[in-house]
């Protein structure tokens, strides 16, 4: 599938603001399933300064910096992503998910021990016993790590109700576990905080995932949005695979990967510092169009 993508992001201030600073990680990655031949960041207020790095896990960072007085600023990425179909293993055929566990703690480098960086706490994911209850009615002993996981996504996709009302970006994994409510990224760093507590490496991601809207509705521009799931580390054949617990889905063509890291802190879409602004509104409307349907 191709897509053209729209992320457009609008600050509006209520002083005037003289100096931002700001980082963005909208930029689709180029992976084996995914291919990103067009993108670009259309900033206004003109920045007086901007560049492109890589930051330390792989994923394409915008810098830039804005001088003047403004009371609005705007953000619009635009790309062109093609996603190639998945082919996920047989999910028996996984090893046992305690021999990946022990893989991710050996001293000598290999790509198990290499994904062991993601098996610990983050500043939104806490490592906890409660978490590790929670996940252990699927990762029975011996069971293989792709089943087991595909039995934690069904079971928090079915014990939690997807509602926007129910947290906000500060709310904490302890307490959407209680609350049994929240939204993709909450689902996102419950399953990693339940993975994790088990000693098993796991990243978030970031990125889009294209809606198809009702029969005989018409999609409504900018209604999508950004979306959230994890990838998880499944063994040195098997390699990393992502898992949606929000949708109850391993991701493939539908699934836009943007950017992954220890949790949302490490992605967020747009970041940044201002100088006088006092208040601030945000908003954000996301466009995920399938080429077919522009041509």
């Amino acid at each position: 599938m191709k897509y053209r993508l729209t992320h457009r992001t609008t600050y509006l201030y209520e002083g005037s603001v003289t100096v931002s600073h700001h980082l963005a990680r909208l930029a689709p990655r180029n992976l084996p399933s995914q291919h990103c031949p067009w993108h670009e960041l259309e900033i206004s207020p003109s920045p007086v300064s901007r560049g492109v790095h890589m930051d330390s896990f792989g994923n394409s960072t915008a810098y830039f910096e804005v001088e003047g007085k403004h009371e609005k600023m705007q953000v619009i990425a635009r790309s062109l992503v093609e996603v190639f179909p998945t082919l996920h293993p047989d999910p028996l055929g996984t090893p046992p998910w305690e021999q990946i566990r022990d893989a991710c703690q050996v001293e000598k480098l290999t790509p198990g021990s290499e994904a062991g960086a993601f098996r610990f706490g983050s500043p939104m994911v806490p490592l906890g016993k409660s978490f590790a209850q929670y996940a252990a009615v699927e990762f029975s002993p011996g069971r293989p790590i792709l089943a087991a996981v595909l039995g934690l996504t069904q079971r928090i996709f079915s014990e939690f109700k997807f509602d926007p009302r129910a947290t906000d970006v500060s709310t904490p994994v302890s307490e959407v576990l209680k609350k049994r409510a929240g939204v993709c990224q909450d689902f996102a760093h419950l399953m990693l905080a339940c993975l994790r507590s088990l000693g098993l490496p796991a990243r978030y991601v970031s990125g889009y995932l294209e809606t198809v809207p009702p029969p005989g509705k018409v999609r409504l521009t900018g209604a999508d949005a950004s979306h959230a799931w994890v990838s998880i580390f499944c063994g040195d054949r098997a390699g990393w695979i992502d898992a949606d617990p929000t949708n109850n889905v391993l991701p493939s063509e539908r699934h836009i990967t943007v950017a992954w890291g220890r949790d949302f802190s490490d992605v967020s879409p747009l970041r940044g510092v201002t100088l006088g602004a006092g208040g601030q509104t945000l908003s954000v409307a996301v466009d995920v169009m399938p080429v077919a349907e522009m041509d």
